[in-house]
C-alpha cells in the first residue's frame, strides 16, 4: 500500500537526512527507481508529472507504479509533481495517490495561499500528504526567492505539510548564468521560521562526467551545469526532506541510448536499448540515496 509523504519527511527532516523525489514516465526509469530502493533500503518518491500524464495516461502510470509496490519491500509513496490543473490534482488523489504538490506560485501571494488551502482540504480528507510552493524558481537576483516571513505565514494559514523554497535553483540541465550559487543563507533563515519539511526543486547535479560522455555520443550540452552536491549537503543539514530529482535521470537515460547504438549498430530490438539505459538510471538514482542520507533509512 502507498504511505504518505507526511511521516517519510518529517522523519528525514527530524533525523538530518532527504529523500530523493525521483521522476518517471516510463516502464524503465519506474522498473530502475524500484531496483535502486529496494539495493540501498531507501524509501522510495517515486513522482509523476502533469506532462508525463499527458504522455502515458493517468491510469496507465498510477497502474504501472501500484503494480511495481505490490512486491516492494520499502514505503512507497506516488507523488504529483507541479500540478497545476485542480481537476487532475483530484483525479490523482482520487485515484491513490499519497502526496501531491499544487504549483500556485505564478499566482500571488493570497490566491496561492488560497489555492493551496483548498488542495490541502481535498486531499487530506483522503490521507493525502500536499506539498506547496512559495516563490518561483530562478537565479538568485529574481524577485521571486521565497521570503521566510511570507513562507512562515504560508505554512501557518494553509497548513501544507512540506514547502517548496525558491533560492536560486532552475529546472534542466542549465541552472545557472555564471557562477552557480544558491542562497543557503536565505535558506537558513526560512529553516529558523518553518518547521514542517522543506523542499529543493530544480536540485540535479547535471554531473560534468555524465555530459560529457554524452557529448562524445552525439549529445551537444555545452555550459550545462546544476546545483553542487556540497550544496545539497548543506541543504539537507538546513532542513531540506526532499530533493527533487529529474534532468539526471533524463540524461543518464539518454545518454544510454545514444553510447548503446553508437556501440551496437546492428542492433534493432528496443529492449536491449533500453534494459542498458534503466541500468544507467538505477545507477544514478542509488547515487543520489546514498548521498542524500537515504540509504537504510526503509521503515515498512
Amino acid at each position: 500500500m502507498f504511505v504518505a509523504s507526511k511521516a517519510l519527511l518529517r522523519r528525514a527532516r527530524a533525523k538530518g537526512y532527504a529523500l530523493p523525489a525521483l521522476n518517471t514516465s516510463n516502464l524503465e526509469v519506474s522498473k530502475a527507481l524500484f531496483e535502486a530502493a529496494e539495493q540501498t533500503r531507501a524509501p522510495l518518491l517515486i513522482q509523476t508529472t502533469e506532462s508525463t500524464i499527458r504522455y502515458a495516461g493517468l491510469e496507465n502510470i498510477f497502474s504501472l507504479i501500484k503494480a511495481m509496490e505490490k512486491t516492494s519491500t520499502v514505503p512507497v509513496c506516488i507523488h504529483l509533481d507541479h500540478g497545476k490543473n485542480l481537476q487532475l490534482i483530484k483525479k490523482c488523489v482520487q485515484l491513490g495517490y499519497k502526496s501531491v504538490m499544487v504549483d500556485a506560485s505564478r499566482h500571488q501571494f493570497k490566491k496561492n495561499l488560497a489555492v493551496t488551502r483548498k488542495v490541502v482540504r481535498i486531499a487530506h480528507r483522503k490521507g493525502c500528504s500536499v506539498e506547496a510552493e512559495l516563490g518561483s524558481l530562478g537565479r538568485i537576483g529574481d524577485v521571486l526567492l521565497t521570503e521566510p516571513k511570507q513562507a512562515k505565514l504560508f505554512v501557518q494559514k494553509t497548513g501544507c505539510d512540506a514547502l517548496a523554497v525558491a533560492i536560486g535553483t532552475s529546472h534542466g540541465a542549465y541552472k545557472f548564468q555564471g557562477k552557480p550559487r544558491v542562497d543557503l543563507y536565505r535558506l537558513r533563515e526560512i529553516s529558523e521560521v518553518v518547521s514542517i519539511p522543506l523542499v529543493l526543486h530544480g536540485a540535479s547535479s547535471v554531473n560534468k562526467r555524465v555530459v560529457q560522455r554524452a557529448n562524445r555520443y552525439g549529445a551537444k550540452l555545452k555550459g550545462a551545469v546544476g546545483v553542487s552536491e556540497s550544496d545539497l549537503r548543506k541543504a539537507i543539514r538546513l532542513g531540506v526532506a526532499k530533493i527533487n530529482i529529474d534532468t539526471d535521470l533524463r540524461l543518464a537515460f539518454t545518454l544510454a541510448l545514444r553510447e548503446f547504438y553508437a556501440k551496437n549498430r546492428s542492433s534493432f530490438d528496443p529492449r536491449d536499448a533500453l534494459l542498458f539505459a534503466q541500468g544507467l538510471v538505477k545507477q544514478t538514482a542509488i547515487e543520489k540515496m546514498k548521498l542524500f542520507g537515504a540509504k537504510n533509512k526503509a521503515k515498512r
